[in-house]
């Protein structure tokens, strides 16, 4: 069962989401309604993952992020905020999850699964128009065989063509198009390769 810290200063939005993550299954061991809180929380119960909103009365999750990666614990960021340049900066220092609060609860659920099995997850409405040099450091959190799958997918291949061009089963494909779509911050095979094409990402 995955241990997880929730931090926010929505006293209502917070009880609501423990709630809620709690019937997912997800061990939550502790919950903060300050940075500071926060701090002490994640290195007291030390969590698998630490899902925490970025703006506090006391400060901002981002400019805190090494004292709450010491504890171990893997972040998410789950925020309002869509400013891009924050997304990459909490990337940059070790975020591996960056997801908006308007995201429904499947997407939460699935985005705290992936970050704490090592992965990079970014779920934000205004994405793909981020900067071109931040899209392409997103694209280098794919795996080599994800960056396979993005250049089949910019040939306009199909899930069995991918299978058969790959040499692996369509359930593989599936779950490594999933994985890529999840780390490009993407909701369809379309728009990751409009978005593979437009920012001129090296794939294949």
């Amino acid at each position: 069962m995955i241990s997880l810290v929730l931090a926010d200063d929505h006293k209502v939005f917070l009880e609501a989401l423990e709630t809620v993550l709690r019937q997912h299954g997800f061990d939550v061991v502790a919950v903060a309604g300050s940075v500071a809180a926060l701090l002490q929380r994640v290195h007291a119960v030390r969590p698998d993952v630490c899902v925490a909103d970025r703006h506090f009365t006391d400060g901002d999750v981002v400019e805190v992020l090494p004292r709450v990666l010491a504890s171990g614990a893997k972040v998410l960021v789950l925020t309002a905020d869509g400013d891009a340049d924050a997304a990459m900066r909490a990337l940059d220092r070790g975020v591996l999850g960056y997801v908006h609060k308007s995201r429904d609860v499947a997407a939460l659920v699935r985005a705290i699964r992936r970050v704490a099995g090592g992965e990079a997850v970014v779920d934000v409405p205004a994405w793909q128009g981020f900067p071109c040099s931040d899209v392409r450091r997103l694209a280098a959190y794919l795996t080599p065989r994800e960056r396979e799958c993005l250049g089949l997918l910019v040939e306009g291949l199909g899930t069995a063509a991918m299978a058969q061009r790959l040499g692996v089963s369509v359930t593989t494909v599936r779950t490594h198009v999933q994985s890529l779509l999840t780390k490009l911050g993407v909701h369809s095979r379309l728009e990751a390769a409009s978005l593979a094409v437009r920012h001129g990402l090296q794939v294949g």
